[in-house]
């Protein structure tokens, strides 16, 4: 069994091979983005000290969005500055092969879900609006705009396009290429400066923050090659209760994300420095597997949440309450979610998006790669 899984999930993204803690870190995305789906879920069956529980996880699990944001500003940021021959069509082919062949089942599944459940549905009943809406979800405008995503998770996928799209312009624009890099870690300071005090007077989807911490990672880690070797974990921690603590006493939600603007991008260094206890667990290697299938997993794991908890709701008995329920039930229902999750990992999105070899002997490739995560 534990070969056959790695001949699945072990992935070997040839020259672009990233480090290994990046794929641990894109598990410990989903994972926090799944107790706020849980969270949210569970809170009608909660009473007691349970209550304020699941809302501080809930707050600090929107958290793994943004993670995935730092990371997507890192890896597409370097992707366009380094490369040198850039062709706008295979970039846009790649990403559009990259997002769309796995959001197009789940989407096609939730669209015939709203038909068998129209309870649940969120489709409008004018068939000209219905289309629309459908047309809007498909051009991944919830999120940027002020559309209701019919995957809920989707929202963010309009963020990560409108961010696509937006740097190579910025990049070639500007000829960032031939610029010094401290110049362009001047720049990004400075746009992430005009950005807050723009998003503090103007409002707007502030997130898109996050990205810019993902560049200034790859300006520092990879071409400055800044490392921080202590620290990483209590960056993390700091992040994490500052979002916990904002759910329950509302504080302001832009200068949350300044804070975690800066100790994201700590933890990250720390966790590409192969010499520290964060990269360290970082790379365990369930985690690492879940952050290979981490887009299928970011996109299912709501709707087999929903379907757990509808069940739920027909087998307990009415008005039922516990105190105890919330730490327990995870556990079974997380494994339910995996197990969807690779199905459609394994289905659609590796064989549709990953252009990508596999590794037949993931503990000599674990090797080659830690290695080569020391040597950059």
């Amino acid at each position: 069994m534990k070969n056959w899984l790695e001949t699945k999930l072990e992935i070997n993204h040839g020259e672009n091979t990233p480090l290994l803690s990046m794929e641990g870190l894109r598990g410990l995305a989903v994972f926090l983005v799944f107790f706020v789906h849980y969270s949210s879920l569970v809170d009608p069956f909660l009473f007691g000290f349970s209550v304020t529980l699941s809302k501080f996880i809930n707050g600090f699990g929107h958290l793994g969005v943004d993670l995935f944001f730092v990371l997507s500003g890192y890896l597409i940021y370097g992707s366009v500055l380094d490369k040198k021959t850039f062709s706008p069509i295979n970039y846009a082919k790649r990403r559009g092969q990259r997002i769309y062949p796995t959001f197009l089942v789940v989407f096609a599944i939730y669209i015939a879900l709203s038909f068998i459940f129209p309870s649940e549905s969120k489709l409008p009943d004018k068939t000209s609006e219905m289309v629309t809406y459908i047309v809007q979800n498909l051009f991944l405008l919830p999120g940027i705009f002020d559309v209701k995503p019919i995957i809920t998770v989707a929202w963010s996928l309009s963020y990560e396009v409108f961010y696509y799209l937006i740097i190579p312009v910025v990049i070639f624009s500007l000829n960032m290429k031939k610029w010094d890099v401290n110049k362009r870690i001047l720049f990004w300071i400075s746009v992430s400066v005009a950005g807050i005090v723009s998003w503090a007077f103007l409002g707007g989807p502030v997130r898109l923050l996050m990205f810019i911490s993902g560049i200034l990672l790859f300006e520092l880690h990879t071409k400055k090659q800044c490392k921080i070797e202590k620290g990483g974990d209590f960056f993390l921690i700091i992040a994490l209760v500052i979002f916990g603590f904002r759910a329950v006493y509302d504080f302001s939600f832009l200068l949350s994300m300044v804070s975690v603007f800066i100790l994201f991008l700590l933890f990250c260094l720390c966790a590409f420095n192969v010499q520290s206890k964060t990269y360290k667990w970082l790379t365990f290697t369930p985690l690492r597997w879940l952050g290979n299938m981490s887009y299928s997993y970011y996109l299912i794991h709501g709707l087999t949440l929903k379907f757990c908890f509808l069940v739920l709701g027909v087998v307990l008995p009415a008005e039922y309450v516990s105190e105890h329920i919330y730490y327990w039930l995870w556990a079974p229902l997380f494994a339910l979610t995996l197990i969807t999750s690779f199905v459609l990992f394994l289905v659609i999105e590796r064989p549709l998006s990953l252009q990508v070899s596999r590794l037949p002997k993931s503990s000599n490739k674990l090797k080659q790669l830690t290695s080569k995560a020391a040597a950059d």
